[in-house]
């Protein structure tokens, strides 16, 4: 009886690290899909992959990765504004997640990381109606992001979320084009030596494209 007992343990422990290893594996290749992303129908798909693995492996990662695919999807629809809604509530619904995984005093920087998308997830919400919404949610924005560059002051993609602000926002309302410009390449000065893997990367060419405007 213990000889079976101790089969079943045994099969359940490697059953359980291949479902992890598996899941793992999943993430990654989902990231790297990521990496190339580039329309409405790329973030949609992968945003239900994320949200797929997030359901089977307790960890922030898959749930940050949605709430940023539906943050992208939410910046591409930004002259659409009908279209966010249910794009950047499901995102915030996906941060809120993500921080609740993690530990405030140990994991500041994915912290970091996490509130720089809460950012970008509150800011779609402006495009749907900014007379509506642009007090309220520009706020939360604003808030998220001077979170995001406390906790890590290089954080390189929160940089680029400020340039991309900065850019866009009219100067009577504090938009600065030159301070975009400079953002934008501290941003990128901060990315030269990052290498790809699960861990959140990406803004090399978010910055370039919003560098090309400059041209």
């Amino acid at each position: 009886m213990k000889k079976i007992m101790l089969s079943m343990l045994v099969l359940l422990s490697c059953y359980c690290i291949s479902f992890a290893q598996s899941a793992s594996n999943e993430l990654q290749n989902a990231i790297a899909r990521l990496d190339k992303a580039s329309s409405v129908a790329d973030y949609e798909k992968l945003e239900k992959e994320f949200s797929g693995i997030a359901a089977r492996k307790a960890d922030w990662l898959p749930y940050y990765y949605a709430a940023y695919c539906n943050a992208k999807i939410g910046f591409l629809y930004r002259d659409s504004g009908e279209r966010i809604e249910p794009y950047s509530k499901r995102g915030e619904e996906q941060a809120l997640k993500a921080g609740s995984l993690l530990d405030s005093t140990t994991q500041q920087k994915e912290l970091s990381e996490l509130y720089t998308v809460m950012s970008m997830v509150y800011r779609t919400r402006i495009f749907i109606s900014p007379m509506r919404y642009g007090r309220k949610f520009g706020m939360l924005s604003g808030q998220y992001l001077q979170k995001a560059k406390a906790l890590n002051p290089q954080n390189p993609r929160a940089m680029y979320v400020e340039a991309l602000i900065k850019y866009y926002t009219p100067g009577m309302w504090g938009g600065d084009k030159n301070l975009a410009k400079q953002l934008a390449n501290e941003s990128l000065t901060n990315l030269q030596h990052v290498t790809a893997g699960t861990a959140p990367h990406w803004g090399k060419a978010e910055n370039l494209e919003l560098l090309s405007h400059y041209r």
